[in-house]
């Protein structure tokens, strides 16, 4: 269910907006990373050299990645051959944006993180926490739910992301969402599992930070290798999953009506334009 959701956000996401974000980057990073943790003047002043580089890698590197998968994408639409096999690749080429900028970033922010002091590891720490028990409070709200209302609003979160992207769904788009929403392994559990596993990891390597010779080459192995602390169960849902959501984007894809695919081709023109944006 999430591997759906996130590529239709990333894919097809709306444009408004973004090159005021993208530009002012810098800022947004700083106003996240206040809610886990505040950095110290001299580590403030080390980040900040780090995220201007980390931008310009992404700019000259990255950004033409993302614009040649779109442009792909776009011609696959009007040529009507996005089918599930292309589906999934494009899913496993969004992942790999998504782990060339982790592998990229990972061992300068584990050189700040060496430099971290005990009240800052305890206030990160704390906050990862108030993140895990507002996530398991939502998991326990919606499994006081009946099975019928759960899928209720599994359809209905279906519908509303596709629908933002290519207008009004016809009866047999609702069928298709409704055929292939029964066929989601749901995996809220597992994955509130895998993050307090790795944060517990993560928590255990920050206590040898003082003393360990290697704590920056372990958090950067602990940072780039996250599967490995995802159950076996997990893995696998999250693989059925993955396949059930490549089925269902490539057969409502396959039933767009002409007006929808000219929504869809505008929304991912707009994302292409914008990326040149950022370029520039």
């Amino acid at each position: 269910m999430r591997v759906l959701l996130v590529f239709v956000s990333v894919m097809f996401l709306a444009s408004c907006s973004s090159k005021l974000a993208y530009n002012n980057l810098d800022w947004w990073v700083y106003w996240y990373l206040d809610d886990y943790i505040e950095l110290k003047d001299e580590q403030e002043e080390k980040f900040d050299d780090y995220l201007q580089n980390w931008l310009r890698w992404h700019k000259t590197s990255e950004l033409k990645r993302y614009q040649a998968q779109l442009t792909d994408i776009k011609q696959q639409i009007k040529e009507r051959r996005l089918d599930s096999n292309a589906v999934l690749e494009h899913l496993a080429s969004a992942r790999a944006h998504w782990e060339r900028v982790r592998d990229e970033v990972s061992p300068e922010l584990a050189e700040i993180a060496k430099t971290l002091d005990d009240e800052q590891v305890v206030t990160l720490f704390a906050a990862l926490e108030k993140d895990n028990k507002e996530e398991e409070e939502e998991r326990k709200e919606s499994l006081e739910k009946s099975d019928e209302e759960r899928l209720e609003d599994r359809i209905e979160r279906i519908e509303e992301a596709i629908s933002e992207r290519v207008g009004k769904l016809t009866s047999e788009q609702k069928q298709i969402v409704n055929t292939y929403a029964t066929q989601f392994i749901s995996t809220g559990g597992e994955w509130l599992t895998y993050r307090r596993n790795i944060q517990n990891a993560a928590r255990k390597l920050f206590v040898t930070r003082k003393f360990n010779d290697n704590f920056e080459a372990e958090l950067v192995d602990l940072m780039q290798t996250p599967d490995s602390y995802k159950s076996d169960i997990y893995k696998q849902s999250s693989a059925h999953n993955m396949t059930v959501s490549a089925t269902l984007i490539s057969e409502l894809f396959s039933t767009l009506t002409d007006e929808q695919r000219e929504t869809l081709i505008e929304n991912i023109d707009d994302l292409i334009n914008t990326v040149e944006n950022f370029k520039g």
